[in-house]
């Protein structure tokens, strides 16, 4: 007879072949897309700040790597949250065996995300390279941590949204929205150290900033951000959400099975 940990192993295992298959093939231009997002990102914004003659302003980082690093790692956040938004839906039918639970495809959906977002990163910092910028990172150990913690803060907000959007439809169409001013807001595409200091206190509440501003810090060895970056802050975060999100999925397990 198999244990707990074992028949949750397999329905992991195989809502991640699921997932996988439907995610790269589902569209026949899925892998397109999802390097074409954050390379027309790139141009676009190396594109207007030629315009201004301000392409490495950024102090004591490549502007383009520095950008490549920041967006891919939001695109990380951003997928586990949107992506979670529907899960519970998509694999209601999976819910019949008794095995599965709603918190399994919302967990196993960022485990894919999280790889496919890895590749993503990965290929776009060789094409880089290949340009001739800068792409080995000061501390790979440090990137690699700070990486892990963004999508584990997706993941945790994933959870929450996943019940949330599940019991009333316009939560997701909300999220979905926010993305783009989140984008802005958390230091993506616009140096925040170049803004003032009491907007800068306000930005600091929002726990992206802290996961970027420190992965850039741990990729380029001379870079220099605002004060009162702190990975902490972010660990508050993720148990937070993570915990709430659990709690949410054990309370409305059923609600979410019959929704």
């Amino acid at each position: 007879m198999r244990t707990p940990w074992q028949v949750t192993w397999s329905v992991w295992r195989a809502l991640f072949l699921r997932e996988a298959v439907a995610r790269t093939s589902g569209d026949r231009f899925a892998w397109f897309w999802m390097l074409a997002e954050p390379l027309a990102f790139v141009v676009v914004m190396v594109w207007i700040r030629s315009l201004i003659g301000r392409v490495q302003y950024i102090f004591g980082a490549d502007f383009v790597t520095w950008l490549i690093v920041g967006l891919t790692a939001f695109f990380l956040f951003r997928e586990g949250v949107t992506r979670s938004l529907g899960a519970v839906e998509a694999n209601r039918g999976l819910f019949a065996y008794r095995q599965v639970l709603p918190v399994d495809p919302v967990l196993v959906r960022n485990v894919v995300e999280g790889i496919l977002k890895t590749l993503v990163f990965l290929i776009l910092l060789i094409g880089a390279g290949l340009l001739g910028h800068p792409v080995i990172p000061a501390d790979p150990l440090g990137v690699l941590y700070v990486w892990c913690l963004l999508w584990l803060l997706g993941m945790g907000i994933g959870l929450v949204m996943s019940v949330a959007a599940t019991l009333v439809s316009e939560i997701g169409i909300i999220v979905r929205v926010m993305m783009l001013p989140l984008l802005i807001l958390s230091g993506v595409i616009i140096p925040l150290q170049t803004l003032p200091h009491h907007v800068q206190e306000v930005l600091l509440y929002n726990p992206i900033v802290h996961g970027l501003e420190a992965l850039r810090l741990a990729f380029f060895q001379h870079y220099k951000t605002m004060p009162g970056v702190d990975l902490l802050y972010l660990w508050y975060w993720i148990i937070g959400s993570t915990a709430l999100g659990l709690a949410m999925h054990l309370r409305f397990s059923q609600r979410l099975k019959a929704q």
